[in-house]
């Protein structure tokens, strides 16, 4: 695969998943923050400048920044995850007849949820920094 292929497809992908970000800016039910960490992701392999634009984006620069940087998650968007994860699996065991369906997700979700609360706070990063 050339150069220029490899490029246009990382391209194709950060705006995808820039656009898919963007929406979910707007639809609560669509994620916003890890679309544009793909998005920086596939920029940042094809376009200096469009992965700068999201690194400096005034409204979900800090959190990529603090993603990229440290790894860390803004408590406010640990709570948010983890609400929505237990809302989902509440709403899958009422409506579905197979309880192996809520049991396997409640799994998922459980090492997603592990995941998420092991990751460190932006303010404790900062502290740790000084």
């Amino acid at each position: 695969m050339t150069r220029n292929v490899r490029k246009t497809i990382y391209l194709s992908i950060g705006w995808f998943f820039t656009g898919l970000g963007f929406v979910g800016a707007f639809l609560p039910i669509l994620p916003t923050t890890p679309f544009l960490l793909v998005a920086v992701w596939a920029f940042s392999k094809s376009s200096p400048r469009l992965k700068r634009w999201l690194f400096t984006h005034p409204k979900y620069g800090h959190h990529i920044r603090n993603w990229f940087e440290h790894g860390a998650i803004a408590p406010k968007a640990k709570i948010l995850s983890l609400s929505l994860m237990t809302v989902s699996v509440g709403f899958s065991l009422l409506m579905s007849e197979n309880i192996y369906v809520p049991i396997s997700l409640g799994v998922i979700m459980v090492a997603v949820a592990t995941f998420i609360l092991s990751r460190p706070s932006p303010s404790a990063v900062a502290i740790k920094s000084q």
